[in-house]
């Protein structure tokens, strides 16, 4: 696939911008065919999320959505099944959130677009897809039987943020090597950072959602670790975040890629900040993001450093909730 129609990329923003603020930011940064396959990828990884979150689910029902989901990425045959697929789920959705249950109806044409794409970047996704739908399966399982589900232990975390967001990195990291041959002497230290750079994402979204999480019943902050530990472990992440995004830029990868990456750092580091700075379930502006998108625009296109990670500065975070009001 070289570039999508205008009425299914279309299609696939609007997606995006009910799903996702900031991918529907960063993706159109893209050059093609990577804005494509990665928007696709983007919408196959949440529908994922959708039943992995699908707090109104039994566990049993959430499980068996996540291996329907897979199968259907198998199911080359027939639309009609996806569609009926999808008008099950959402005969008692999973979640109150309009755009997931909007994105839910829209599997069929989901998986069509996943379909058209280049057999490389299909057979990247339908792996790393499986793994954590596999794995969001495990923590599903986790769930007491109020349906809640708490972290206990810092490996707990890692294991975590691995299943969500960590395999995310690899594919991630697969894609841009299949797409951008400017890459393939630095694969190996791009794989190296991957984990990390989805794990740094993940633990600040952790931080920021914390308390709508709870409310939720997800408790992703493991009540053994004390806060400033997640803190450190972000900014660690982070930082090798950075270093993945400047390996991009020295080799000479495409404008684009390097600026979604960096944005989606940017984002990151400066949220981590707040959070450090504010309490827990802070979280940037529009101007604030449209700022820092101006920035790293700035910094490609004159030959600025595009971080000042330094710029987090010792981490002293509240430990009791009433300090993070």
């Amino acid at each position: 696939m070289t570039a999508m129609p205008s009425s299914d990329a279309d299609a696939l923003q609007a997606l995006l911008q009910k799903t996702s603020r900031t991918f529907a930011l960063t993706i159109p940064m893209l050059p093609q065919p990577l804005r494509g396959e990665i928007g696709v990828a983007y919408l196959l990884f949440r529908i994922i999320d959708t039943f992995e979150d699908a707090t109104a689910w039994p566990p049993a029902e959430r499980q068996k959505a996540l291996r329907d989901f897979v199968a259907l990425m198998d199911d080359a045959s027939d639309e009609q099944t996806a569609r009926a697929a999808a008008d099950a789920w959402l005969r008692r959705p999973p979640l109150q959130h309009d755009g997931y249950r909007e994105l839910l109806g829209e599997t069929s044409r989901v998986l069509g677009w996943y379909r058209r794409l280049s057999a490389p970047a299909r057979a990247q996704m339908r792996t790393h897809v499986a793994r954590s739908a596999e794995g969001m399966g495990r923590f599903v399982d986790r769930t007491d039987g109020s349906g809640t589900l708490r972290l206990e232990t810092m490996a707990d975390l890692h294991d975590y943020c691995y299943v969500v967001a960590g395999i995310v990195g690899e594919m991630l990291t697969e894609l841009f090597v299949l797409g951008d041959s400017h890459l393939a002497n630095i694969a190996g230290e791009l794989r190296a950072r991957a984990v990390a750079f989805g794990e740094g994402l993940q633990l600040v979204n952790i931080l920021k959602d914390a308390g709508s999480d709870a409310v939720e019943g997800r408790t992703y902050l493991p009540r053994q670790v004390q806060l400033a530990e997640v803190f450190v472990l972000a900014r660690a992440d982070l930082r090798k975040a950075t270093e993945y995004i400047e390996m991009l830029r020295a080799a000479g990868a495409d404008r684009g890629l390097v600026a979604f990456n960096a944005l989606n750092a940017s984002l990151a580091i400066a949220t981590l900040r707040l959070l450090r700075d504010k309490g827990l379930g802070s979280k940037l502006t529009r101007p604030q993001v449209a700022g820092l998108a101006a920035q790293v625009a700035h910094a490609l296109d004159v030959g600025l450093p595009l971080f000042d990670v330094q710029g987090l500065g010792p981490v002293r975070v509240a430990t009791s909730e009433s300090d993070h009001a």
